[in-house]
Parts: C-alpha cells; sequence; structure tokens
C-alpha cells in the first residue's frame, strides 16, 4: 500500500486521521514554532551586529525553514485531513537543518585558518568550499525528493521515489558529517601533539601561533561539537525513519520526530546563538588567540 492509496480526491483525507497517523499535538507545535522563532531572530540580529553575513544564508535560514515546518504542523493539528500543510512540513523539516550544518563547516575552516592550517590536511578555503557544496548539493537532492514526495501524494500516485530521493540525500548528509568530523578529529590531535601535516608558511604567522587555542575558542569548539552531535542525532533518526517507509513504526510515532528532530535541532540551532562565532570566535588576525592564551595563562596562574 502507497501513502497516496489511502488518501481520497482533492486534499483531503477520507481515512484515518490524516497522513501522518496521527494528529500533531497543538501545544508542542506552538512550542517549537516560538523557539525557531526566537532563535531566528537572534541569528539574524546577531549576524548583523557582528557582520557575519554568512550566517544568514545558514544558521538564519536554517530557522526560517524550520518555522515554515512547524507552522505547516501546527496548521496540520486543527486540520489534520489536509494534505497542503503535510506536503509544506515535510518539505520544511526535511531541508532544514541542512543550511545548519553549512554553519559548522565554515566555522571549522575559520578556526583551522586561525590556529594552523599546516594541521588539517585540506587547507581552510578548499575546505569550506568542498563541503558548502556537498551541502548545498545535499539541500538540493531533499527539497526535489520531498517536492517529489509531496506532488505525489497530491496526485495520489506511488511517492516512494520521492522518499527514496528524500533518503539519499539525507544519507549523503550524514556521510559528510562522518567526514567532516574524521577530519576536525584528526586536525585537533595534530594541533595537540604539534604533528603538521605539512610545512608552515612562517612568513604569514608564528609558530606559536598556529598551535595555540584560547579559552574562548575551545568554547567555541565545544558548542560546534554539541550542534553537530544534535544534527548527526537527527540526521540518524530521519535515515531510519524514511527507510522504515510510509507506515512504519517510527514514521507513524509523533514523539519520535518532537524529540529527535525537533527537539535535537533546537538544541543545535540555540547552541550556536549562545556559543556565536562573533563572540567566540576571534576574527582577523589569527596572533589574537596568542594574546588571548597568554591572558588565560595569566589568568590560571593568579
Amino acid at each position: 500500500m502507497t501513502l497516496a492509496s489511502v488518501f481520497a480526491t482533492g486534499t483531503t483525507q477520507q481515512v484515518g486521521v490524516g497522513p501522518y497517523n496521527y494528529i500533531p499535538t497543538e501545544w508542542i507545535c506552538i512550542l517549537f514554532l516560538v523557539l525557531y522563532s526566537i532563535s531566528t531572530v537572534l541569528h539574524l540580529g546577531q549576524a548583523l551586529k557582528y557582520k557575519l553575513w554568512w550566517m544568514l544564508p545558514t544558521a538564519t535560514f536554517a530557522g526560517v525553514l524550520e518555522i515554515l515546518g512547524w507552522s505547516a504542523r501546527l496548521w496540520s493539528s486543527r486540520s489534520p485531513r489536509l494534505l497542503t500543510p503535510y506536503e509544506m512540513q515535510l518539505v520544511g523539516t526535511i531541508i532544514a537543518p541542512t543550511p545548519l550544518v553549512a554553519a559548522n563547516f565554515i566555522i571549522l575552516g575559520k578556526i583551522i585558518h586561525q590556529v594552523g592550517p599546516q594541521f588539517s590536511r585540506l587547507t581552510p578555503k578548499i575546505y569550506t568550499i568542498l563541503f558548502c557544496s556537498f551541502d548545498v548539493v545535499c539541500l538540493i537532492v531533499q527539497a526535489v525528493g520531498g517536492a517529489s514526495a509531496a506532488r505525489a501524494v497530491s496526485q495520489e500516485s506511488s511517492a516512494t521515489m520521492g522518499a527514496n530521493i528524500m533518503l539519499g540525500g539525507i544519507a549523503a548528509q550524514l556521510f559528510a558529517i562522518v567526514v567532516y568530523v574524521a577530519l576536525a578529529a584528526e586536525f585537533f590531535l595534530r594541533l595537540k601533539y604539534n604533528a603538521p601535516f605539512r610545512y608552515a608558511d612562517e612568513s604569514r604567522i608564528s609558530e606559536k601561533a598556529q598551535h595555540s587555542v584560547s579559552k574562548n575558542l575551545r568554547v567555541m569548539i565545544c558548542g560546534m561539537a554539541l550542534c553537530v552531535l544534535c544534527i548527526f542525532i537527527r540526521s540518524i533518526y530521519r535515515t531510519v525513519e524514511l527507510a522504515g517507509g510510509w507506515f512504519g513504526p517510527v514514521i507513524t510515532t509523533e514523539r519520535y520526530f518532537d524529540w529527535l528532530d525537533g527537539a535535537m535541532v533546537t538544541i543545535a540551532i540555540y547552541t550556536l546563538n549562545f556559543i556565536h562565532p562573533g563572540i567566540w570566535l576571534n576574527k582577523g588576525d589569527p596572533t589574537a588567540h596568542v594574546a588571548q592564551q597568554a591572558a588565560d595563562e595569566e589568568e590560571a596562574a593568579t
């Protein structure tokens, strides 16, 4: 049985409680809608304040997509048989975390640039271009899959192909995150044990500056790790969800979606609010970390 087979002509379902196989809980939808709205406004303000324009198409855009998705789920909680809000939330919540992943790719590239490019297997520029380009491809694939599935539902045809496309996009993003974590781990281990991958360009930056990590930067790294972990958990959930089919036990259980998608992405996006790169990541001169590191050591000695 396909997802579309349980739908009647037009935009309403005649069997069961709706396309979700449950009715989204209204207060939960309102809660997440409010949380994402606050975070998105904060990200917009922070991007403008610190002039980090790349945070607009990444973290801020992710918040906008989550607002769209959860607004549609709120609509569904009041009109559970309508297909239009289901289609909106399907596309919105699937692709929303992808720009957030891109923000973490960019942050790591800037950290590498500031504390020691020679410890990274890839140069900061290549790292950012490669991973962000792959992230854009994943975003497009997930969007195409979501739109295909939504169109199939509205036309009462099989939505399996759209689901498989979405699954491929999420699986590819999951793979990218694993590679990202592996490269980041290698970088930090090489930094810790002073084992450069290539010779440093000492004319640009001193050796001390290249492997000094200030307290502020350590906080930024921890925030980035928490953000990535939450998105990783969410990606595993969505992979299992779609792999189980439209009527599997995962996709038809609301609490799984609320905790493993809604809550995980909420923690991830707020992490970048509280541990914002404009506050914790020194911009410009990499040697700024040397001064901060010396201040940290002096404070610890007193």
